[in-house]
């Protein structure tokens, strides 16, 4: 796992959560990294919710693939996390939302937010596309051209070694205690 640390520095504002928007393409490991830095965002910062992209799919039965509906749902997603840390709670959320649409909103309208971009070689991509996704149509990457965010917090190389979770947990901890 390499990675990039951004080298602006990010004040976190009092009596608000934090968003921490995990993106890359499906099969980059957005879910597995979340899961792994989970416990240590919530020891440093409070109480996190875990959220991703195919769970809140599943639990509002958002159905639709095309453009037009990833990019409705991107922000309800993104309304979704403001609605969370307004109660002072932190949001972990990993999902594809390729957009530099929500980006620029999240950076205008999230008190704390924190973007955490996530690569991967397309053969280990494929090659751990467990869920079948690149055999169906209007997926980021195949048939629909992502928009790449330009500057991310942290930007995340995923080689899908073992190593990778302690990387990430370092990661995270260089960045914390440089920005905070």
């Amino acid at each position: 796992m390499n990675y990039k640390l951004n080298s602006k520095i990010i004040k976190i504002k009092k009596n608000k959560g934090i968003v921490f928007w995990i993106t890359g393409l499906s099969g980059v490991g957005k879910t597995t990294i979340s899961k792994t830095i989970h416990k240590k965002i919530s020891n440093n910062f409070g109480p996190t919710l875990l959220l991703n992209g195919d769970d809140l799919r599943r639990i509002f039965k958002l159905k639709k693939y095309d453009l037009k509906s990833r990019k409705e749902y991107v922000l309800q997603y993104s309304k979704f996390c403001k609605f969370i840390t307004s109660q002072n709670i932190n949001v972990i959320i990993a999902l594809v939302g390729l957009f530099n649409f929500v980006r620029n909103w999240n950076r205008q309208h999230l008190a704390n937010y924190i973007e955490i971009y996530i690569r991967a070689s397309n053969k280990n991509i494929r090659k751990n596309d467990n869920r079948n996704v690149y055999k169906k149509n209007n997926v980021f990457g195949k048939d629909l051209k992502p928009e790449l965010p330009n500057k991310p917090h942290i930007n995340l190389f995923n080689d899908f070694k073992k190593k990778t979770t302690y990387f990430v947990t370092i990661s995270f901890k260089r960045y914390f205690e440089k920005n905070s």
